[in-house]
């Protein structure tokens, strides 16, 4: 299945993308993707909170994605 990342902020910055696709087996969480999306930031994102939106709906815990489902991954809100 095909799963969209969105990317804001500190993700983005130390991914050097605002998108991710992904092709992932089915049964697959949102933790599982997130685990995944902070693999390829290497230690960059370590310590870092998301809030994780699923379809544009904050999710609270992980829940199965499914295909074509958008994921967005947001750190907490920056400001200065």
């Amino acid at each position: 299945m095909k799963v969209i990342v969105k990317c804001f902020s500190q993700v983005r910055y130390h991914l050097g993308k605002d998108k991710l696709v992904f092709h992932l087996e089915e049964g697959v969480t949102t933790s599982y993707l997130e685990e995944k999306v902070r693999e390829q930031a290497g230690d960059l994102l370590e310590g870092v909170s998301l809030r994780v939106a699923v379809n544009q709906k904050y999710t609270p815990e992980a829940v199965e994605l499914k295909d074509g489902d958008e994921v967005a991954l947001i750190p907490p809100v920056q400001g200065g």
